[in-house]
């Protein structure tokens, strides 16, 4: 073999040794900005309906929460399954929750200071697809398996959305359809989960609803509130105790099923339904002042109300979606950017 043989075979291994260093490198910079989705996988579709859910790390164990039904609203009323693994792959049902003349819907999970898991749920009553009346609904759980009947909590024509747990206090905000209980967004604070005790009006305008709350390590409370009117953009709220006085920002996008949870490092992390091209669900990096999509799952139609766990140094995600035909429950694993 000559040399300019030689040469040319060199020359030629290091242009192929640099372009893949470089596409190394160019995925690696990519990854330090930008969410990685590890895995995901559908984790149950037995019912005709499956959507609404929420997930939680108790006991050493993944419990997932959702809501059964034969429909997105109307027809045969809501009822609640949980489901639980121990490695978040195999999962197993633990039971269907259900009230007479009761639609249960979007059942949200905690863990109270006595170490019981809770459930506060919407229950509604239609008569076909017209909402009738509603009013929260609460359950406990000493292991995840047996669960106290539902009890009614606070008013009829209140929808006490998620509660979040801080220093033994619940933290809820209800989004009100009857005018005659007042402001449409109120904060709640709760010692034992069933008996509520008002802490303000919120003045978030154009149909605010659904709010996950959540709490810096300096104790200002922080808000994720969904819209329905106007420009429709969620919002972002801070609040310092006793949390009567509240800063209001436009998030940017509308959220659908907004969730969100804090990470060791202080980075804030967001997902919920996501509209522009057609309904997705999508994770998004959160702060004070905007919401910035970063990832979009496999989804799409009937979609979005996210389940959000940080462990063992990834986030879980649950989230129901349609785009595969039937709506059902997928579970993904998700790498965030350091």
């Amino acid at each position: 073999m000559n040399n300019n043989v030689v040469k040319k075979i060199l020359w030629f291994a290091l242009v192929v040794t640099a372009c893949m260093s470089y596409r190394c490198d160019a995925v690696s910079e990519e990854n330090k900005t930008n969410p990685v989705l590890l895995e995901v996988h559908k984790i149950w579709d037995q019912g005709k309906h499956n959507a609404f859910t929420d997930l939680i790390r108790f006991q050493d164990k993944w419990f997932c929460a959702f809501r059964e039904a034969d429909k997105h609203v109307g027809g045969e009323d809501g009822k609640i399954r949980i489901i639980v693994s121990e490695d978040g792959k195999i999962w197993g049902n633990t039971g269907l929750i259900a009230e007479a003349g009761v639609d249960l819907r979007d059942p949200k999970l905690s863990i109270t200071p006595n170490e019981r898991l809770m459930i506060v749920a919407g229950g509604s009553i239609y008569e076909g697809n017209r909402l009738v009346s509603r009013q929260p609904r609460v359950l406990f759980s000493r292991e995840g398996i047996q669960w106290t009947d539902p009890k009614p909590v606070l008013n009829k024509g209140d929808w006490l959305w998620r509660v979040t747990w801080n220093k033994d206090i619940a933290y809820g905000v209800s989004y009100r359809t009857n005018p005659e209980l007042g402001s449409p967004l109120v904060l709640f604070k709760s010692q034992d989960g069933i008996h509520y005790e008002k802490v303000c009006d919120l003045a978030v305008a154009d149909r605010a609803n659904e709010t996950t709350l959540r709490f810096l390590a300096d104790g200002t409370m922080l808000a994720l509130v969904r819209r329905e009117s106007g420009n429709r953009q969620a919002m972002i709220g801070s609040s310092r105790p006793p949390y009567t006085q509240w800063t209001w920002r436009e998030a940017g996008h509308q959220v659908g099923g907004p969730n969100f949870v804090i990470l060791p490092d202080g980075a804030m992390w967001a997902a919920g339904r996501h509209y522009p091209g057609g309904a997705k669900t999508v994770l998004a990096e959160l702060y004070l002042d905007r919401y910035e999509p970063k990832l979009t799952l496999p989804s799409g139609g009937d979609t979005s109300y996210p389940g959000l766990v940080w462990y063992d140094g990834r986030l879980w995600m649950s989230y129901y979606s349609s785009h595969e035909g039937k709506t059902s429950i997928y579970l993904a694993k998700i790498q965030i950017p350091k």
